[in-house]
């Protein structure tokens, strides 16, 4: 009988271990799971992945940061991947791949995570209540003509969040609470995600809301005719609000070089193709495809001077500032 040497069997291990990598993911499964079993095919490199609320996963890999049973950190939003990464859970990652296909202000300072599909924040109008052409801005709707016809989202919701952390990155905290509170008094009402603002606005309760691009696609896809229109705002100043889903490395992971490469490949065609299809985003790489819908939208400016490293940081100022102005 033959026996294994220790560093066989250690080399062995290690093989095996490298032939698969382990991703929590706060994106919902059918966003994710076939970009998954994409990466297997190619490579051969098994994904295991567990889905859950950011903030939960966030507290497994803290937990097991000594001897982590994960790869990668996936989730949607900055503000989300900023407190990862500020709670010492991400691993900084060398990648001239990462670094030329994900722009600068879409990815962490330190390179602990990278941007991998973008999504606007942007105002939706009722057609038949706001011309074509109309000016719009967020600092436009806190003005007293848009009384009565803002509906907005729930400020406890990372990506009103976020939005008013750029507002405060941008402005300032003073004037960025003049904005929201000018928010609040011109608001019909609070809803408790995107799609109910999208269907208060086609109904005519108010004529303008704040929502996620994707939204809109996902419901203008089901009820093509209903009166909405996406009217990007801040064209004559610093742009729409962008935010990303994203990922970056755990600490610690045993996985390290095979960890990189999938994130790599995630930023390659091949899979930003697919993100853009599954969830009607915007890739990052410019040379994928968009959706036909995503594609009716038309060109817009994006807000490229904020780096989403900064709506993290001002999160909890922002929570702050909406809690001052009575936003719920």
């Amino acid at each position: 009988m033959k026996y294994l040497s220790i560093a066989s069997i250690l080399l062995f291990t290690a093989y095996a271990q490298a032939k698969s990598l382990t991703v929590y993911t706060s994106r919902k499964e059918h966003l994710v799971k076939d970009i998954f079993k994409t990466y297997e095919k190619e490579t051969g490199v098994k994904i295991n992945y567990k889905t859950g609320k950011a903030g939960a996963l966030i507290q497994n890999i803290k937990a097991e940061l000594k001897d982590p049973k994960v790869d990668i950190f996936m989730t949607v939003d900055a503000g989300n991947l900023w407190y990862a990464s500020s709670e010492g859970l991400l691993e900084s990652t060398k990648s001239d791949v990462l670094t030329s296909h994900v722009p600068a202000h879409l990815r962490d300072r330190d390179n602990r995570w990278f941007g991998l599909s973008v999504r606007a924040r942007t105002t939706v109008v009722n057609t038949n209540l706001v011309k074509k052409g109309t000016n719009i801005s967020y600092e436009e709707l806190a003005k007293p003509e848009w009384k009565g016809k803002l509906c907005l989202r729930t400020s406890k919701k990372v990506y009103n969040q976020s939005l008013v952390a750029m507002l405060i990155g941008t402005h300032g905290y003073d004037k960025a609470k003049s904005i929201v509170k000018g928010w609040v008094a011109n608001k019909v009402d609070i809803f408790s995600n995107d799609t109910n603002v999208l269907k208060a606005v086609a109904a005519g309760q108010c004529a303008v809301g704040i929502v996620n691009t994707y939204y809109f696609g996902r419901l203008i896809k089901k009820q093509p005719k209903l009166p909405l229109a996406i009217m990007w705002p801040n064209q004559k100043s610093y742009g729409v609000h962008i935010n990303v889903s994203g990922a970056g490395i755990v600490k610690n992971s045993k996985h390290q070089e095979d960890a990189r490469k999938f994130l790599e490949w995630l930023a390659s065609d091949e899979a930003q193709k697919q993100f853009a299809q599954v969830n009607m985003e915007y890739p990052i790489l410019k040379t994928a495809p968009q959706t036909d819908i995503v594609k009716s939208w038309g060109e817009f400016k994006p807000n490229t001077a904020f780096n989403l490293t900064d709506a993290g940081k001002l999160q909890k100022k922002a929570i702050k500032l909406m809690h001052e102005v009575g936003y719920k």
